[in-house]
């Protein structure tokens, strides 16, 4: 089983590595702007493939990301096709990946809440 994980992921990266280049270098559509491909995963059967991005519009732009990336996604998964070679080509499938911005976030609280209490407790001496 080890060796089916490695490969799956080893695919998984390979997907995510062409379709970055293909999306910087090939892709015109000016709603995708700049996006970063965090993650693939993979289905078992590679019928399917969850492609995480970021972009620098942040949220509030994702859903014209979206439709760039929807449009452009037979092109892509037609070049993928071309770049490697695998039995099944996979549905590509786009997700906005939230996790940069909440940890931003999430670190803007912790840096907050350490002032607070770095303040309160200077506030005591």
């Amino acid at each position: 089983m080890p060796k089916e994980f490695s490969r799956s992921s080893r695919v998984a990266e390979q997907v995510r590595r062409e379709l970055a280049e293909l999306i910087q270098l090939e892709v015109k559509d000016p709603r995708v702007g700049l996006v970063t491909l965090t993650d693939v995963e993979i289905s078992p059967d590679y019928a399917h493939a969850k492609v995480f991005f970021t972009s620098l519009k942040g949220e509030s732009g994702v859903s014209e990301v979206l439709a760039g990336l929807r449009a452009a996604s037979g092109f892509l998964r037609r070049e993928l096709g071309r770049r490697i070679r695998i039995h099944t080509l996979p549905e590509l499938h786009f997700a906005y990946d939230r996790s940069v911005e909440q940890g931003d976030r999430l670190s803007r609280l912790i840096d907050e809440a350490v002032k607070s209490d770095h303040d309160t407790s200077s506030d005591d001496i």
